[in-house]
């Protein structure tokens, strides 16, 4: 699957705008994606860097329209949690010489909200 397949909308509501602030972006998902495939998905999409992906099977709602009742359909909802921090990682490598990685991943997803 595409990434663009894969992650269908973003889920705006009071909770996971607040979550926003802690690096928690929640996502309407394809219902066959698995965790995996939606942190790819996040990371090429955004350009961001995924510790972690939780995801919810959301059941439908009944619905009632006159006399006629029928059922909202099922989703798959993900919580994406990204790296916040854009620092810089050391570390001692070969021949005890540090090493310097940069990271080129942004700390936030500016267009979630638009």
């Amino acid at each position: 699957m595409k990434p663009e397949d894969i992650i269908i909308a973003p889920v705006v509501t009071e909770k996971s705008t607040m979550e926003t602030a802690e690096g928690k972006y929640t996502f309407r998902v394809n219902k066959k994606a698995t965790k995996i495939d939606i942190a790819n998905a996040v990371e090429k999409l955004f350009e961001v860097k995924v510790l972690r992906v939780n995801t919810i099977s959301v059941r439908g709602k009944m619905k009632k329209q006159g006399r006629t009742q029928g059922r909202t359909s099922d989703w798959k909802k993900a919580i994406v949690k990204i790296d916040t921090e854009a620092s810089d990682i050391k570390y001692i490598g070969k021949g005890g010489k540090e090493v310097k990685l940069n990271k080129k991943y942004k700390s936030e997803i500016e267009s979630f909200n638009a």
